[in-house]
């Protein structure tokens, strides 16, 4: 089998990012970083508050957000998702203009899809803009993800926007000022993760249904960074000096040569739906799907 982690093994690039490494919110409490939006009884953590557990039962699920908004960076989470029979629930993990669903939101989107004892989890990511999204794909992975934490990433700049699992990267989405704008780079965006139930679509579009005598579904969590732009109204500095940070600099406008081959892998051997070969539900696909990943 072909060698995956070219990018895991190059340690001048891991070395570049520790190098450059700003202040990394995440540092002090969860309080100090969070906002719940959960009963207490479905959020604890360990006893040295490290690690967060979120809970799903069927009288409420779990989230929490940043208190901070950003405008590019790099973004990063340790999680170790329901172990057993997941079906019909989803663990998420991702960034949003809105604190809710909101019709003109901007969104980057990483979801865990639950299923049935011993069959893979599935990782869902979109993008929106503008409220408009419809740019699924579904990745299986190449590990257990319930079995030990595991980190996921998303490195948002200008330029590109490339979701990472454990430094592999599995999506390219890439700014070439495309005539329907679809890039969102204009809004600042929390972060948000939750873990809640979806059995109306989830798991085999909805024909598994949530098993709610395996009540609670917990999710971990631990080890959050964020090396990005921070806003403040009513415009940050540093929007305009992001270019001196290493992940709005030219290595990090593209995909190196080893994250292309890793990524080559990833599209041969993991992918199982990508909305740019849906022709059914696209007749006419979607101006971005035009151009390769890396151009």
């Amino acid at each position: 089998m072909e060698k995956l982690f070219h990018s895991l093994a190059a340690s001048l690039f891991i070395a570049f990012i520790s190098l450059f490494q700003l202040v990394a919110a995440g540092k002090g409490s969860f309080d100090d970083n969070f906002s719940k939006s959960c009963p207490e009884t479905h959020f604890k953590t360990s006893e040295d508050g490290q690690i967060w557990y979120l809970s799903l039962d069927k009288q409420a699920g779990c989230g929490f957000a940043t208190k901070q908004r950003y405008r590019f960076g790099w973004f990063s989470m340790k999680l170790k998702l329901v172990g057993g029979d997941s079906a019909g629930v989803v663990t998420a993990y991702y960034m949003c203009s809105e604190d809710g669903a909101g019709p003109e939101r901007d969104e980057l989107d990483i979801e865990f899809l639950g299923n049935r004892t011993g069959q893979p989890y599935l990782i869902q990511t979109n993008v929106y803009k503008n409220g408009t999204g419809n740019r699924e794909m579904r990745h299986m992975l190449w590990f257990d993800p319930t079995e030990e934490f595991h980190i996921y990433s998303i490195l948002w700049n200008d330029h590109q926007i490339v979701f990472f699992v454990d430094r592999v990267p599995v999506r390219v989405y890439k700014n070439a000022n495309y005539t329907n704008n679809f890039f969102p780079n204009e809004k600042p965006m929390y972060l948000f993760s939750s873990i809640w139930n979806a059995d109306d679509w989830a798991t085999r579009g909805g024909l598994d249904k949530t098993d709610w005598k395996k009540a609670p579904f917990v999710s971990s969590y631990k080890d959050f960074n964020v090396d990005g732009c921070q806003w403040e109204e009513p415009y940050p500095a540093c929007v305009s000096t992001t270019t001196k940070i290493w992940w709005d600099q030219y290595n990090a406008w593209h995909l190196s040569d080893d994250q292309k081959k890793d990524f080559a892998w990833v599209e041969r051997n993991l992918v199982i739906y990508d909305y740019c070969k849906d022709t059914q539900r696209f007749p006419k696909l979607p101006e971005e799907c035009w151009l390769s990943p890396w151009d």
